[in-house]
């Protein structure tokens, strides 16, 4: 007059007597009176859960789909059956608020960047739910935070322009690097050039220094008869030229009288 029930692996049985729950079962088999009495299992593994999207509106208003993935068990088969008539349902709507609230609390920037931290927090807030419904959320996950289609428009426009500004600026300073390179190119060639025009001179001046030095020393070593045979040549040339008059002192009135004779011996 025994019914047999086998309840499977990693699942709890909840005994009912006529339509009341009476005991809990563990898996194995196990016997029950039929028609007053029936056995409803409950699985204790993991479960995946995708929530599907729905609209979160961030501190500065801007609205975002997010869509969330959660791992949960039954940890507690008669909460899960008798105190809720959907745990499953009021744990989700209970992330779904937890959500709202953390990325109510964040703007559009720092809720698209923190995706890490919003998981945290959510894992956190959420906690063991053992006691409301008889689950345990093992792992939240944010899957993705997208945009309104207008904010999205509006965040390429600002990306475009950005991009465009930081492009304008890198050829700005090219452009100052280029004029001061040809700058400092321009202004070192004329440095260069000033300073080998100021060796030369000074190798010019070392020059004429060091020949006037030599003939100085040159004269000071010869004796009267050179400045004698300069003065009878130049009288020699003065002779030739078609000059009319010439004016010297009285004594070189002499000199130049023996300008003829000396040409005529110089011509033999």
């Amino acid at each position: 007059m025994f019914g047999i029930k086998i309840v499977r692996q990693n699942c709890k049985g909840l005994v009912e007597t006529l339509g009341k729950y009476s005991r809990s079962v563990d898996a194995g088999l196990q016997f029950y009176v039929p028609i007053f009495q029936k056995i409803r299992t409950v699985e204790l593994a993991m479960h995946p859960l995708r929530l599907q999207k729905y609209s979160v509106i961030t501190q500065d208003n801007a609205e975002i789909e997010a869509s969330v993935t959660l791992n949960y068990h039954v940890t507690d088969a008669k909460k899960y059956t008798y105190e809720n008539s959907d745990s499953v349902e009021s744990m989700a709507q209970l992330v779904r608020g937890h959500l709202r609230d953390i990325i109510g609390r964040m703007d559009l920037n720092a809720a698209l960047g923190s995706t890490s931290k919003i998981n945290a927090e959510l894992a956190h807030a959420i906690g063991d739910l053992t006691n409301i419904y008889g689950i345990n959320v093992d792992r939240v996950n944010i899957d993705e935070l997208t945009p309104s289609k207008e904010i999205q428009k509006a965040m390429d426009k600002q990306l475009t322009a950005d991009r465009e500004r930081v492009a304008a600026i890198a050829r700005a300073e090219g452009e100052a690097r280029n004029i001061k390179l040809t700058t400092d190119a321009k202004n070192k060639a004329l440095v260069e050039t000033a300073q080998a025009q100021a060796q030369a001179t000074k190798t010019r001046a070392d020059a004429e220094s060091y020949r006037i030095t030599k003939i100085q020393e040159a004269l000071k070593n010869v004796d009267e008869n050179y400045f004698k045979d300069q003065s009878i040549t130049a009288f020699t040339n003065l002779a030739e030229s078609d000059t009319n008059l010439v004016v010297l002192s009285k004594e070189d009135i002499t000199e130049l009288g023996q300008v003829p004779v000396i040409k005529k011996m110089l011509d033999q």
